[in-house]
């Protein structure tokens, strides 16, 4: 079965019966849009996946609990405060704006999802929050994707958002979704936050299995800085408005789904480490040849979060050597003698030493917005892939303070 088709929007086309908002309440300084609300008119299976942090906001704590009832209807989402470490008065703050939320849309406070993210410690504003809430819930329109998509933003540069239409029992579903992510990022999962809507009917059990399958692959594979947050979230909604049979392992297009999931995921992940504070280019580490997959994970992971490494991809000098000392202080099994190290098709150590292609070459991958590194330890059958950035002096001068 051929794989769905990604479809990039620059205005998020949202599915059946779904509605969102993206306004300006007054937590940014800048006054860009910062409150978001995405909203199910029809009672929509949910699934979430969230940081392993073991400092976590207060929004994560919330979700997690209401997450076991498996039924959500709007999500509510803050940027420019995280709502983390503020201890009773944060769990407060985040079950008070999924109760005002509930009571404007004449819902259950249970069915009410909040997301927050920015700067850990402050106190919540709820004074503009409460307005800003208010305001949202009067803007809402199934055209408020792209607004909603843009409230969510913090450090990002652009909006992050896909679309992936699949058919199902003959008929068309819309899988939408948008991501906010550009620093604090390294699986599991990142200082990002991410919410995919659906038309389809999916089994809740499955929907779940479908979305935590896809966030291994996608969200849990790219490092900006290799730093960890408290706030990380996805979530998923799926209302049932396109009428499908249920979706579920069995369905002849159940396989499809799952691709779908993936390949939005996918999509929305590489945009994140694209989009890296400060960063320039791309860079996909792929390490195969590991002993098992555990093993290359590791050694992926220790070359993408090498601020030696890093900072020598912000020039055109290509020091594989970084990436050799990477390899060989990772948990992972090396052996110096065998392995392998190429810049997208061109080698530039082979057998743990300089494999004489001609400096120049490998000079000009590393120029590009984007390039492959391909890392064979010839150990065994493991592989992996990590998604990161290069870390420029920009990268510290967004992240030095306030």
């Amino acid at each position: 079965m051929s794989k769905p088709k990604i479809v990039v929007r620059e205005t998020i086309r949202l599915p059946q019966g779904f509605r969102a908002a993206g306004v300006a309440a007054g937590l940014k300084k800048s006054g860009r849009p910062d409150l978001a609300l995405f909203v199910s008119d029809l009672p929509a299976a949910i699934a979430g996946v969230f940081t392993t942090n073991q400092v976590q906001s207060a929004t994560v704590k919330l979700d997690r609990r209401r997450l076991a009832g498996g039924v959500g209807r709007a999500i509510v989402v803050n940027s420019g405060n995280a709502n983390a470490c503020n201890g009773p008065a944060g769990l407060r703050d985040a079950d008070r704006m999924t109760a005002l939320t509930a009571e404007l849309l004449n819902l259950s406070k249970r069915q009410v999802f909040v997301c927050s993210t920015g700067r850990i410690g402050l106190p919540m504003p709820m004074e503009i929050i409460e307005p800003g809430i208010r305001q949202a819930v009067a803007a809402l329109s199934p055209r408020g994707g792209r607004d909603a998509a843009t409230a969510i933003m913090t450090t990002d540069t652009r909006i992050k958002h896909a679309t992936v239409t699949l058919p199902v029992d003959g008929r068309t579903v819309t899988l939408t979704g948008c991501a906010k992510g550009s620093g604090m990022i390294e699986p599991k999962m990142a200082t990002m936050l991410a919410f995919l809507m659906t038309d389809a009917r999916v089994y809740r059990p499955a929907l779940q299995a479908s979305l935590a399958a896809a966030a291994d692959d996608s969200f849990n594979r790219i490092s900006v800085d290799g730093d960890r947050s408290t706030n990380d979230t996805v979530l998923m909604l799926a209302n049932g408005a396109a009428a499908n049979a249920t979706l579920q392992p069995g369905h002849p297009d159940w396989p499809a789904w799952v691709a779908a999931v993936r390949q939005l995921t996918l999509n929305l992940a590489i945009k994140m480490a694209r989009d890296g504070e400060g960063a320039t280019k791309l860079v996909t580490v792929r390490v195969r040849g590991a002993r098992n997959d555990a093993e290359a994970d590791l050694a992926a992971r220790a070359v993408a979060n090498s601020l030696l490494v890093k900072t020598s991809w912000v020039g055109d000098y290509p020091n594989w050597g970084r990436i050799m000392d990477a390899l060989g202080y990772s948990a992972a099994k090396v052996a110096e003698e065998r392995v392998d190290i190429g810049y997208d098709d061109l080698p530039a150590a082979r057998g743990g030493v300089w494999a004489g292609t001609p400096l120049a070459r490998l000079k000009r991958i590393q120029r590009r917005k984007a390039f492959t590194l391909n890392i064979n330890l010839h150990l065994g059958a493991g592989a992996a892939v990590v998604y990161t950035c290069d870390c420029t002096e920009a990268y510290v001068r967004i992240n030095y303070g306030e």
